[in-house]
């Protein structure tokens, strides 16, 4: 006898119905990883274009780093040239003749000192004054006689203020405590 039989397909056999749902899932994860591929793409160009803007920024910045360096004495030098030629014309005129020479050179130091202080420096001469660790520097100490204790009796060497900074300390001697 020979009949036939049909066998159902067996489970691990795919059949149209599953081709059809393996093909469409298959090409929608082809499409998500399309999608995020291109998304990938835009994220890498953006990153570029921010680590390009970064670095042209940093050489800008540089750049005028670099020119206020250069420059920032321009003013102080452009005022500081009046005074040279104040100098210069002081000495030449003072050749022959040592009071003219003097006064030209108080007459200089005056105007040196004018644009000293114009640009924010400021003498610091304490005599007679209480003793400031932060302005002043201790060379010795002495009796103080008329001077109250702890004050400036004498000033070796005048300090100096640079808009409210200390740019070198008064040397100074002070009076002893009793």
């Amino acid at each position: 006898m020979t009949t036939e039989q049909t066998m159902p397909p067996s489970p691990e056999a795919p059949t149209s119905a599953d081709d059809a749902l393996t093909k469409g899932c298959c090409n929608e994860l082809q499409a998500q990883l399309d999608a995020a591929n291109g998304e990938l793409s835009k994220l890498r160009e953006d990153v570029l274009r921010e680590r390009a803007d970064l670095e042209n920024q940093r050489r800008r910045v540089a750049r005028d780093v670099d020119v206020a360096r250069k420059f920032a004495n321009e003013r102080l030098l452009g005022d500081l040239l009046p005074v040279i030629d104040s100098l210069e014309a002081g000495l030449l005129q003072a050749a022959d003749n040592p009071g003219a020479l003097r006064d030209g050179m108080e007459l200089t130091l005056r105007q040196l000192l004018k644009v000293a202080s114009d640009n924010g420096l400021v003498p610091v001469d304490p005599k007679g004054q209480p003793f400031n660790p932060d302005q002043h520097q201790a060379m010795s100490l002495v009796p103080g006689g008329d001077t109250p204790e702890n004050h400036v009796v004498q000033v070796y060497q005048k300090g100096w203020l640079l808009n409210e900074r200390l740019l070198r300390p008064a040397l100074v001697v002070i009076a002893q405590p009793a």
